[in-house]
């Protein structure tokens, strides 16, 4: 679908490891020019995982961001080269030590487009069991934590669950019907 703007030009990007920055110039369908910051990074995955018994399995970590914890799904980047399903399943392992029996995918978003090119993949993780202690990368520092699943809801509303990327993928699960 055509929008009628058209790039200019594409700025020098800065790269930060994780993502790398730009500042494009664009022409709207009028011919007046408009500079945008543009964002570019890998895709993201983000896992609600449940327990056989259960209880769905969060991460508390420290967001620079906010100079705060939050309480959050297990997730991170898609690798290059590999699916979005299997990023889900590593990273669930790697930051809490279970895997899943079930990984089903719930939808996929752009976390925000003003500025990203990405796409955060939400999954359903079924069945999980704890095989071995959480293999975290340098600089995280994770506490897990196992709640019964139907209190999600009650995280959110009391305002213990606040990342815009969880909220997304409980409202692809709620939409399907698969919200614990």
């Amino acid at each position: 679908m055509s929008t009628g703007w058209r790039t200019l030009r594409r700025g020098d990007e800065r790269d930060f490891k994780i993502l790398r920055i730009r500042e494009d110039l664009f022409e709207d369908r009028r011919g007046r020019s408009h500079p945008r910051v543009v964002i570019s990074a890998p895709d993201w995955v983000n896992v609600l995982a449940v327990t056989g018994a259960g209880e769905a399995i969060l991460v508390r970590q420290y967001r620079a961001g906010i100079a705060a914890d939050t309480l959050e799904f297990p997730g991170g980047m898609v690798d290059p080269g590999e699916t979005p399903a299997l990023a889900a399943s590593r990273e669930l392992e790697e930051e809490t030590g279970f895997s899943p029996g079930r990984v089903v995918l719930l939808g996929v978003c752009h976390p925000n487009p003003g500025i990203q090119e990405n796409r955060l993949h939400s999954f359903l993780a079924l069945d999980c069991q704890r095989r071995g202690e959480p293999r975290l990368d340098p600089g995280e520092d994770i506490q897990v934590e196992l709640v019964p699943a139907p209190s999600l809801r009650e995280l959110v509303a009391s305002g213990a669950i606040t990342h815009a990327l969880v909220l997304a993928t409980m409202c692809h699960a709620a939409v399907k019907g698969l919200l614990p």
